[in-house]
């Protein structure tokens, strides 16, 4: 009896510390509709980096330095794709496995997906999520630039497929799911529901599901009611420098019912401005800074990342495409992409999820490359000011129990990283911030106000 009575209490505590794991990975919409938190409440920084072609391209030992590099530059969610863009039902992977057995949705290849989960496990170890496309959107709808048809998906199969993927997830905590895949949902939405109806069944509703969609598009504009959609995601895409994507995510956070809302595909580190190098350049640290913090400024929950030739893997083995101009091994450490983890501290440093967007923050705020986004949280306010230029900020309509007596500054610089602490300023009406350094692009500057009070 007594042997019975340790071995019950054994079971107990391996399935309390089981339990508690999982509630350490698994992720949930907050309280307040706005944010992403772990099962236990901690808020979650979505910092995301386009892979798409991680899991067709890569073999293990590439992946892995992939994936370290993405944890040291304090990546939180990589997104990638099963069912890959790239021709990805008919070319083999690194192992010579296509997903697909005579690309039937109903008959996937296991050893295809053994790749899949040593990378998913190995994103884990790492400390990463992965978002998770289970087919990138041209299996679902062609799009009219596509030469080559690869449509393959229906309701019927949708949902088969959807369930096997689910399944076979159900009890990988670090995981996202994301529908769409650079496709829009008009006409086939029954298609999408299908498939993340045949997910939930499958992961048993254990994990998030988003959707992403097509260049200036957005998941709300047709899905935002579905059941299934957790939380939305726009493309503000590659079209064009200072695109005011916090314009997009301002539309979709102020739908109703409230959802989160991220920028998943902004404009790509070393990608051709509106594939148009020659007339117009290429995009560069500055734009991703700017695309970064105008999102989350505006009420995105955290930030997509993007590179060009890695969200494609562009190497040797593999046709570089969309005038992609290196390898991906050798973007890696661009600048862009080792300053976003500096966002992600921006945010960290203050109370996460009491921050609202607040623009009324800003006098005379213009549109284009000099716009200022401000938010505000529990005793702080957080200004983004993209070109150096003096930003004039009101406090009238600001209160924390009465009136501010007065604020204490911090520059953040945005390069480095760097908190420089100024000085206690008056709690004025009105009052102009002063960024250090000559104005102009490349000289942006975050500055945080902290209510003396705290």
């Amino acid at each position: 009896m007594r042997r019975l009575f340790a071995l019950t209490i054994t079971l107990c505590l391996i399935g309390s510390l089981a339990a508690a794991h999982a509630e350490t990975w698994d992720l949930r919409v907050s309280e307040n509709g706005r944010f992403l938190t772990k099962a236990t409440g901690v808020p979650f920084f979505w910092l995301g980096d386009t892979a798409w072609e991680l899991f067709h391209r890569l073999n293990r030992e590439e992946a892995d330095r992939y994936l370290e590099n993405r944890k040291q530059k304090k990546f939180t969610v990589i997104q990638a794709v099963a069912l890959a863009e790239l021709d990805g039902l008919d070319t083999p992977n690194a192992y010579g496995e296509k997903p697909l057995i005579g690309n039937d949705p109903t008959r996937p290849n296991a050893r295809y997906f053994e790749h899949v989960d040593w990378i998913v496990n190995r994103a884990r170890e790492k400390g990463l999520y992965i978002g998770m496309l289970p087919t990138w959107g041209n299996k679902v709808v062609k799009g009219s630039w596509e030469k080559t048809p690869q449509v393959i998906f229906n309701s019927q199969n949708a949902r088969v497929y959807g369930k096997w993927i689910g399944t076979r997830y159900k009890d990988t905590p670090n995981l996202v799911w994301i529908l769409g895949g650079d496709r829009n949902p008009e006409g086939v939405v029954e298609v999408w529901r299908a498939m993340a109806e045949g997910i939930k069944e499958g992961d048993k509703g254990r994990h998030l599901i988003t959707f992403h969609p097509n260049g200036g598009g957005s998941s709300a504009t047709v899905l935002h009611v579905e059941h299934w959609l957790d939380f939305n995601m726009i493309q503000s895409g590659h079209r064009a420098k200072d695109l005011p994507n916090y314009q997009l995510i301002a539309k979709e956070y102020a739908r109703t019912p409230v959802k989160p809302i991220l920028d998943g595909e902004p404009r790509y580190e070393d990608h051709p401005v509106n594939w148009k190098p020659q007339e117009q350049g290429w995009f560069d640290e500055v734009d991703v800074r700017q695309a970064a913090y105008w999102a989350v400024m505006a009420g995105a929950f955290g930030h997509t990342y993007g590179c060009h030739p890695i969200w494609q893997m562009a190497s040797p083995k593999w046709p570089k495409i969309g005038q992609a101009r290196h390898e991906w091994t050798e973007v890696l450490d661009l600048p862009g992409a080792s300053q976003m983890q500096h966002l992600r501290a921006v945010i960290e440093s203050r109370d996460f999820l009491s921050r609202v967007p607040d623009t009324n923050l800003i006098v005379n705020n213009p549109e284009g490359a000099d716009h200022a986004a401000a938010s505000r949280g529990d005793g702080y306010i957080m200004v983004y000011i993209p070109t150096g230029k003096p930003v004039e900020v009101k406090l009238q309509g600001y209160r924390r129990g009465g009136a501010v007596r007065a604020w204490f500054v911090t520059w953040v610089d945005p390069r480095t990283g760097e908190f420089k602490q100024g000085a206690e300023m008056p709690g004025k009406p009105t009052f102009t911030l002063t960024p250090p350094g000559t104005p102009g692009r490349g000289n942006d500057w975050v500055v945080i106000l902290d209510a003396m009070a705290r």
